[in-house]
């Protein structure tokens, strides 16, 4: 299951090739961060969310499936995650993320195991 955490969902509004770079990232209960590196490429796609100071600093990883909205006239991400269930998430080592299949799995187990902000499974 955890493969198509990895995809943008069709109704996302994310358009392949588009720079996200910059853009807020807002979570189900209110803004995280911006990005700052995504990934478009099929079946591995994620964004790199610097979160500042919400948590001192942390760069989190968010597999694509968690998109529910692109905004670009208002350059917003929109998640359906809680800041809770972000700041909860494994911490993203990038060095360990490029190349690393296990890592990709513990990352991708995560987002695809828990239960979205409103209750209902994804």
């Amino acid at each position: 299951m955890t493969e198509n955490v990895w995809s943008y969902k069709s109704t996302s509004g994310h358009l392949a090739g588009a720079d996200l770079t910059g853009y807020k990232v807002e979570a189900a209960d209110g803004g995280i961060g911006k990005v700052d590196k995504h990934s478009d490429e099929v079946g591995d796609a994620y964004l790199v969310v610097d979160t500042g100071v919400w948590i001192f600093g942390k760069e989190v990883l968010l597999p694509a499936s968690t998109v529910t909205r692109v905004d670009p006239q208002e350059k917003k991400v929109y998640v359906d995650r809680t800041k809770e269930q972000i700041k909860s998430a494994p911490e993203f080592h990038r060095d360990r993320h490029l190349g690393n299949a296990g890592y990709h799995e513990e990352l991708g187990s995560y987002y695809a195991s828990g239960v979205p902000f409103g209750g209902r499974p994804f």
